[in-house]
């Protein structure tokens, strides 16, 4: 059965992205902060980066970055994070993922300059551009991930406009142990999703805290 899932890193105070991004510096200058232990993973290093000699920490945080690329079948995301905000109109522009992005499934992106080709890239990922109501976006993507899961791959405000429509069977966020006191929260308006979610945390050896909500 297909579920619909969200993976996120954020701070200690609940940002779960940065301040002054640019097209030199995409996702913010603490965006390193937030993330470094699962740059650090070994999973993150091969799958990513295509790093091949085996470095890379091991460990709690690897056994949920392992999980982050399982059972996926399509992904949704947004402008942003495809980066369409750097390069709104050149129809060139495949986004900074590389030639080759770590997707390996069809990509459905949110936004406004749809509808525009869509575009196949090395590894069997190709990016569709969507401006329709992120309901039929996701079945769309449904369909298409052919009975794995969907992965609402973000950013933070496309992650809380599906979790505000009650659209998410499960959450991870990966709680880094740093206080940000910037850039977009969370948790606002998410009031009682512990209420029609399962919680469960486990605490990685990096000090990162992984809270899991699942319907």
């Amino acid at each position: 059965m297909t579920r619909v899932r969200i993976d996120l890193n954020i701070s200690l105070d609940g940002f779960a992205s940065t301040a002054d991004q640019s097209p030199e510096n995409p996702m913010g200058e603490d965006w390193g902060r937030l993330t470094e232990a699962y740059v650090a993973t070994r999973t993150f290093q091969s799958r990513v980066l295509g790093n091949t000699n085996g470095a890379g920490t091991t460990g709690v945080d690897d056994a949920y970055a392992v999980a982050y690329f399982e059972v996926v079948g399509a992904e949704i995301m947004g402008a942003g994070m495809y980066g369409l905000h750097a390069f709104p109109d050149d129809p060139e522009w495949k986004g900074w993922w590389g030639d080759e992005p770590p997707f390996g499934c069809p990509v459905y992106v949110l936004t406004s300059t749809a509808p525009r080709p869509s575009i196949p890239m090395q590894g069997g990922t190709t990016f569709h551009f969507r401006a329709a109501a992120i309901e039929d976006v996701l079945a769309e993507a449904t369909d298409a991930a052919g009975g794995q899961d969907v992965r609402v791959g973000g950013g933070v405000s496309t992650a809380r406009e599906f979790l505000r429509a009650g659209l998410v069977d499960q959450l991870h966020v990966a709680i880094a142990p740093i206080l940000l006191g910037r850039g977009d929260r969370l948790w606002d308006d998410l009031r009682g999703l512990e209420l029609t979610h399962k919680v469960t945390t486990e605490v990685a050896e990096s000090g990162t805290t992984h809270v899991t909500f699942a319907r």
